[in-house]
């Protein structure tokens, strides 16, 4: 949740006066107000509507959704400018920019600028681990502009609010922006840098810009917008949310040619809205409503976005700020909201059932609870997950034929995870900077294509510290089939991601049922682990059969 502080008079100038119907109609919009005092208005921001994250965000949702004015459409000219990305780390390798125009700075001007970036920054693109964004004089640089992998050493730029030159592994380690976010590329052999046409560093992301020319001033006028990271869907919405706030201020966008690693050409910004196919019965059906042609045109266009009617079916016209709308029953929660939570009508169902925890959540539960009585903490991650995670940091070939990929996936999640030790290596990955040991445990489904799709919940358990090995794996198994009654032995094998030697395959009554081992160096460091690591996952599936 990221709170958005808004000037009172700034705010009354763009929806008319504050009263107490506008503060109910804030809440109903679902931006709850955390807090007012007589100058601001605080409003809480759910992760979902970045895209609010700014007095003109915000402004231009809520005006809409009180029915004032038109759902707005932004124009973009082209500048006839290039980025050209080239030798990139294989960790950062997305950059898309553009340019936008006519603005005029001042210092509260400024402020909100940073405020948006930074805000985006924490919330949209993960605290800068997806990607990040950077504003520059457009009158300082000289297209076009180059997107490029050099040495950490071979980096030399005076930082932005630094006193001196210094390289990029030392940018990391003395300024303090550096060393906030050196976690995330310190472990790089290359590192990414902005280089105009006259070889000057303009920037280092995701870390830190340069001072001489790479911050805004009260004189600024025009301004080079750049986003770069992992996740391109991410990166593009962070431009056009941006990109749109700045338009809103009085600016002019021109699009940039940006050339990508493979050769594609990606001209950016596009702010045309985006299109989504949704069924009348299908949202009235889900709303338990009755509504026609014309009230879902209403409900959608106090939500910003717009509606065409194409046979029998309806296009949704998504702003190509909205970046939180990826399905039809997206669509739902919109028209949801536009209609009011206040008027649904409560209905108890007429039905009678007597309702009882399932077998399956039994086991679950009790499994949780002897490790949780271990000392082992449980964690959650998603069933989407991404290549990287599943296949290429634990050291796993990509098995295509068994691998079940989202279609036209829009975020960097595009597969269903395969098994639950990739998902367990990322949550010690994101927490190298907490305490030692982490020992945690993890009960969910992992999915296969076959002649059917497959669905199987497992048993995860990952152990983390400097006396993580496989005799400490095998005691918390050995422990776990005691209570359950289960005898089963260990045959050495051999398995990708695992030290030979020291990793074996679980068997009861003849049937592999999983493994555990010991955790190969070579994945530790594509997680930039410094501890070891051990171990093991199971069938619960298989349990449960056992457990009947």
């Amino acid at each position: 949740m990221t709170i958005l502080t808004l000037n009172k008079k700034e705010l009354e100038k763009k929806i008319g006066k504050i009263d107490d119907k506008v503060r109910e109609r804030v809440d109903m919009f679902g931006t709850p107000i955390d807090g007012e005092n007589e100058d601001e208005l605080m409003i809480e921001v759910f992760p979902n509507r970045p895209d609010l994250l700014s007095l003109q965000g915000f402004s231009r949702a809520f005006n809409s959704f009180l029915g004032k004015g038109e759902i707005k459409e932004y124009k973009v000219e082209g500048s006839g400018e290039k980025l050209i990305l080239s030798d990139l780390p294989e960790e950062w390798p997305f950059a898309y920019a553009c340019i936008v125009r006519g603005l005029k700075f001042d210092d509260n001007v400024i402020k909100k600028i940073i405020d948006i970036q930074e805000k985006l920054g924490m919330g949209h693109l993960r605290k800068r681990r997806k990607g990040g964004i950077g504003l520059y004089p457009l009158d300082k640089i000289s297209f076009p502009i180059s997107f490029v992998g050099r040495k950490p050493e071979e980096i030399k730029f005076q930082p932005l609010e630094f006193p001196k030159e210094i390289n990029g592994r030392q940018i990391l380690s003395q300024h303090p922006t550096g060393r906030e976010y050196a976690n995330i590329c310190k472990d790089w052999d290359l590192f990414p840098v902005f280089i105009d046409n006259k070889n000057v560093v303009m920037s280092m992301p995701p870390i830190i810009n340069s001072h001489n020319v790479g911050k805004v001033n009260e004189n600024t006028r025009d301004v080079f917008i750049e986003a770069t990271g992992t996740d391109s869907n991410a990166l593009l919405s962070a431009i056009n949310m941006i990109v749109s706030a700045l338009i809103d201020m009085g600016g002019k966008a021109y699009s940039i040619e940006c050339v990508q690693l493979n050769g594609d050409k990606v001209v950016v910004p596009d702010l045309s809205p985006s299109k989504q196919e949704f069924s009348l019965e299908y949202i009235n059906k889900n709303l338990g409503l009755e509504l026609d042609d014309k009230e879902i045109e209403e409900l959608l266009g106090k939500m910003g976005i717009g509606v065409e009617k194409n046979g029998d079916s309806y296009i949704a016209l998504i702003p190509a700020y909205r970046a939180d709308i990826l399905h039809e029953i997206d669509l739902v929660e919109e028209v949801a909201i536009a209609y009011g939570y206040e008027n649904f009508k409560p209905e108890i169902p007429d039905i009678s059932t007597i309702g009882e925890e399932s077998k399956i959540s039994v086991l679950k539960r009790k499994i949780g609870e002897v490790l949780t009585g271990l000392g082992l903490l449980e964690v959650s991650s998603f069933h989407l997950s991404t290549k990287e995670k599943q296949f290429k940091r634990i050291g796993i070939k990509e098995f295509k034929d068994k691998m079940i990929e989202v279609l036209d996936s829009k975020t960097e999640n595009n597969i269903l995870r395969t098994s639950l030790f990739g998902g367990i290596m990322n949550v010690f990955r994101e927490n190298t900077n907490a305490s030692y040991p982490q020992e945690i445990f993890e009960i969910g489904k992992v999915f296969k294509n076959g002649d059917e799709i497959e669905e199987e919940e497992r048993l995860g358990i990952g152990l983390c510290s400097d006396k993580a090995n496989f005799t400490q794996i095998k005691q918390i198994l050995d422990y776990l089939m005691r209570m359950f009654d289960i005898e089963y032995e260990i045959r050495e094998g051999e398995r990708e991601g695992f030290i030979d030697g020291r990793v074996g395959e679980i068997f009861v009554d003849g049937q592999s049922i999983g493994f555990l081992g010991e955790v190969s160096p070579r994945v530790l460091k594509n997680n930039r682990l410094m501890m070891p690591v051990s171990a093991l996952e199971i069938s619960v599936d298989w349990m449960m059969e056992k457990n009947k």
